[in-house]
């Protein structure tokens, strides 16, 4: 690989918002929040609505994800002008 041209690939904390749900992975994405895991090491952590932990396909059950206001921000945004 050339050096200087690929981003930094490090642990981080993907946190589950909607069932609170926490796991350590990598990941090249940036973020300026941390968290201090379980391993007492302080990592950057990562907000996501749905993972295999909330979503009704790994789960087998439905659970309600906050998504008020997504479809009518997309309608306004893509609406057709009369």
């Amino acid at each position: 690989m050339k050096k200087g041209i690929h981003p930094e690939y490090r642990d981080v904390i993907f946190w589950d918002t909607s069932s609170d749900t926490k796991f350590k992975s990598r990941s090249t994405s940036g973020t300026k929040e941390k968290i201090t895991w379980e391993d007492g090491k302080e990592y950057p952590v990562i907000k996501v609505e749905v993972s295999s932990a909330s979503h009704p396909f790994f789960t087998g059950k439905k659970l309600f994800v906050d998504t008020a206001g997504r479809v009518e921000k997309f309608k306004n945004k893509y609406q057709k002008k009369a």
